[in-house]
């Protein structure tokens, strides 16, 4: 046992507690509050995954199935509406935000723990996941947990031991549950042991046994789903890589280097990089040090090298943020810099105050500039109504449509979420996509594809009219041609080409590209 020992007195320890269950508390009754408060409509995936929630199952086209089982719990509390689809995200991190505490208080101290708690709730990307639902809430939850149950195992004595290593088998798997970036944890464990004797000295065999049993126990039946259904969610998150892109792509890195300095704030970010190089070249790393950045480095290592050969997201490395939030405070607490971290958290509690500002009052994104940020959560309401302002005069004046058919995903699970008192009526026509490629892209092309039955005479919802010419070009005769528009802000609007189709007869998609023949442009 060579970490750090905590020397921290137990009535100083206790009242760095009771100050982090108070910052973590308030936090979280703040975003609550603004939850509730929002006029902000749902993001089209959370729509999505509100969708999924009406059916559960094991697994999903494109996540694992922890999303819609946490919907599923919080809307059949307090229904559909828009707060009870989200209300999970504030209620995890702010639980996550207490693991961090533990973690660090018993790597680094009580301070630590209340400083670690501190960088990871105000985190900008933390901030701004705790405002809508999303899979990184229930992922970094339960990595948390693993990494909590992870360090404790040091400790642990048999027969405390075993049952330490099947809860962290179970918390691995439930991470995986949320999101299959929890791999890297999994790596993470394995590059420990590999580099460190002290880890390898944790393990057992019976605790190397149980955790892998409570592991594979825990993701069997995710693995079953996806063994019966072609591997869909393994591919999907396997395609979003995109490794056919070009090479060497050194902007791409760039940005994404640069895009984490906003994603976990500037100063931890900056600690936790220049950290890691200066201790690393002065050979100064210590224990807990080692072991928080075999869990904090690979995924930004890993994401950075994606983004160098392909493309990457901000958010992609997001299961470095506990293990890194923890190093950041043990780290700025070590070298005495507490005015950094002052100013560190003053910096990201002012970004979170203007973002909870904003979410109950979009116009002041508005006035500054930001409105382009919320376009996607404003404006789905109406067009949903348009939709079926349109449906309803077809059903009393021409007879009715065998379906409602959309050419985009987003619009598709946008039209059954706020369309859900419309559509879901008996004698109601069915929501169904329009199948762009030769194979399905997405869960509702999967799910709801169009076809002859149901495109005898469809009524076609084409978003930003982007695909109306290839879809024209699938039925044997369309018209009626309805363009609206709904206004998002005083610069943008969303545009929605609504007209009938008749005779659905889709022309074969070619097998190399998977794309329609070129439609001829008059």
């Amino acid at each position: 046992m060579t970490f750090q020992p905590d020397s921290t007195p137990k009535t100083v320890d206790s009242r760095a507690w009771r100050l982090t269950i108070l910052m973590v508390a308030g936090l979280t009754i703040l975003r609550l509050a603004a939850l509730f408060a929002t006029p902000l409509e749902l993001y089209p995936d959370e729509a999505q995954y509100w969708l999924w929630s009406r059916e559960l199952a094991f697994g999903y086209f494109s996540k694992p199935p922890m999303i819609a089982w946490l919907i599923w719990l919080t809307t059949t509390i307090g229904g559909d509406a828009e707060a009870w689809v989200r209300l999970s995200a504030p209620l995890l991190h702010g639980a996550t935000a207490l693991v961090v505490h533990r973690i660090a208080r018993r790597l680094y101290g009580g301070w630590s723990g209340l400083a670690a708690a501190a960088i990871y709730s105000l985190m900008p990307g933390v901030v701004l996941s705790s405002g809508l639902m999303a899979t990184d809430a229930p992922l970094l939850f339960f990595l948390s947990l693993t990494i909590w149950a992870y360090v404790g195992l040091a400790e642990a004595t048999a027969p405390r031991r075993y049952f330490v290593a099947a809860g962290m088998g179970v918390a691995l798997g439930l991470a995986f549950l949320s999101k299959y970036a929890a791999i890297y944890a999994l790596g993470s464990i394995v590059l420990h042991a590999l580099i460190s004797r002290e880890a390898r000295r944790r393990w057992c065999p019976a605790a190397i046994v149980l955790f892998a049993f409570a592991f594979v126990l825990t993701l069997a039946p995710n693995l079953a789903w996806n063994a019966s259904h072609q591997f869909s969610t393994v591919k999907h998150t396997a395609s979003n890589a995109n490794w056919g892109a070009h090479l060497f792509n050194v902007r791409e890195l760039s940005e994404f280097v640069l895009s984490q300095f906003g994603v976990f704030g500037p100063v931890p970010f900056g600690v936790l990089l220049g950290g890691a190089i200066w201790l690393g070249a002065k050979k100064k790393i210590q224990s807990p040090d080692l072991l928080l950045l075999c869990f904090s480095a690979p995924p930004l290592i890993i994401v950075a090298g994606e983004a160098f050969v392909s493309r990457a997201n901000a958010n992609w490395a997001g299961a470095a943020f506990v293990a890194g939030s923890v190093l950041a405070a043990g780290w700025l607490l070590r070298w005495n810099a507490r005015r950094w971290l002052i100013g560190g958290l003053a910096l990201q509690g002012l970004f979170a105050a203007f973002f909870v500002v904003c979410m109950v009052n979009p116009r002041v994104a508005d006035a500054v500039g930001l409105a382009n940020g919320f376009k996607r959560v404003r404006g789905w309401d109406q067009t949903v109504q348009a939709i079926i302002d349109r449906t309803r005069e077809e059903q009393a004046l021409r007879g009715g449509v065998s379906a409602v058919a959309m050419d985009d995903r987003f619009l598709y699970n946008a039209a059954a979420y706020y369309g859900r008192d419309y559509f879901g009526q008996p004698g109601a026509p069915p929501l169904r996509m329009w199948v762009h490629e030769i194979a399905p892209q997405n869960q509702a092309e999967t799910e709801a594809p169009l076809d002859a039955a149901y495109g005898r005479r469809a009524l076609i919802v084409s978003l930003e009219g982007g695909y109306r010419p290839e879809i024209e070009q699938d039925f044997k005769a369309t018209s009626a041609l309805q363009i609206s528009r709904v206004r998002l802000d005083k610069k943008r609007s969303r545009r929605i080409d609504l007209f009938i189709a008749e005779g659905f007869a889709p022309l074969p998609r070619d097998p190399v590209t998977g794309l329609p023949p070129e439609p001829k442009r008059p």
